[in-house]
């Protein structure tokens, strides 16, 4: 069971565990004046609350911005939100052939299930409007090769894509209780630093703010793949992978989930326990192109 509080409003953008550098980046691309910004994961990753966070930042009353959704998870202000109902007929793709006829600016499609809506998605992004959703894939590279199971054409999704954000939330550890330890060398190496030098990381301990559990509250981990021309061009290749495209993302500059996690394990934000339960370590040296020329500053 899924409780939401009804009570409780989005928080901005920059309180959702966001880097610096994905910030920058996310908060650039939701302003585009038309495409598609997807956000993908499993069932509890906090999509829904950065969708609602990148709606509230754009939303201005000269923007029409329309919704359908299942259910209606946070009423927002100057926002013309649907409940879709399924059972008489009114899914995703109804409601959004529907929208397309009453010039909305912004569109939030709650998700893409099928490829009736993905088709209809796609349409909308290439026609002038920002469409916002969600998928359910494993990173942002796999949404891409999801695209072409559900038998969309690589010429039509390569144009639409704006950007793709995977997401997982991890617990923070508490910060009247953290413990500091020297960090083993199996931890080091999956930080990719040396063994020789030494590392303090965190580890929960437990008092009364956090009932014992040495945690207190989440953070999101986040991966934003933005298509370039190479990923573009490779798209349309035949027998193309979502780990050939993940690994051709990361070359372009992709940040992927585990080494967002890590950097919030690095900053003492969570635990390296923590971050390995949420997301496993990439198949092949995933460093991002800032870690291999900075390292961690």
């Amino acid at each position: 069971m899924r409780l939401i509080d009804k009570q409780k409003s989005t928080l901005p953008l920059d309180e959702l565990g966001l880097s610096k550098r994905n910030l920058a980046l996310y908060r650039t691309l939701i302003h585009s004046p038309y495409g598609m910004v997807l956000h993908v994961g499993p069932t509890g990753s906090g999509k829904s609350m950065t969708l609602y966070s990148a709606l509230n930042e754009i939303s201005t009353p000269e923007i029409n911005v329309m919704t359908a959704e299942d259910p209606i998870e946070y009423t927002l202000p100057r926002i013309n939100q649907l409940q879709v109902q399924p059972e008489i007929g009114l899914t995703f793709a109804r409601a959004l052939r529907s929208y397309l006829r009453q010039d909305p600016d912004v569109i939030l499609v709650g998700e893409i299930r099928d490829g009736e809506t993905a088709h209809i998605a796609v349409e909308a992004a290439l026609t002038g409007h920002l469409l916002l959703s969600t998928l359910h894939t494993n990173d942002a590279a796999a949404t891409l090769t999801r695209f072409l199971e559900m038998g969309i054409e690589p010429f039509m999704i390569s144009p639409s894509v704006v950007m793709i954000c995977a997401q997982r939330l991890m617990r923070k550890l508490c910060p009247h209780c953290r413990e500091p330890y020297a960090a083993t060398n199996e931890e080091k190496r999956q930080l990719a630093l040396p063994t020789d030098g030494r590392l303090t990381l965190y580890r929960p301990g437990g008092c009364e703010q956090c009932n014992g559990q040495g945690f207190w509250g989440r953070i999101g981990i986040h991966e934003l793949l933005v298509p370039t021309e190479k990923i573009r061009s490779a798209l349309s290749e035949t027998g193309m992978t979502a780990e050939k495209l993940k690994r051709l993302a990361v070359a372009e500059g992709m940040t992927t989930l585990y080494w967002d996690a890590m950097d919030k394990v690095r900053q003492g934000i969570s635990s390296m326990s923590e971050a390995l339960s949420r997301i496993q370590p990439d198949e092949f040296d995933s460093r991002p192109t800032w870690l291999r020329e900075n390292g961690w500053s």
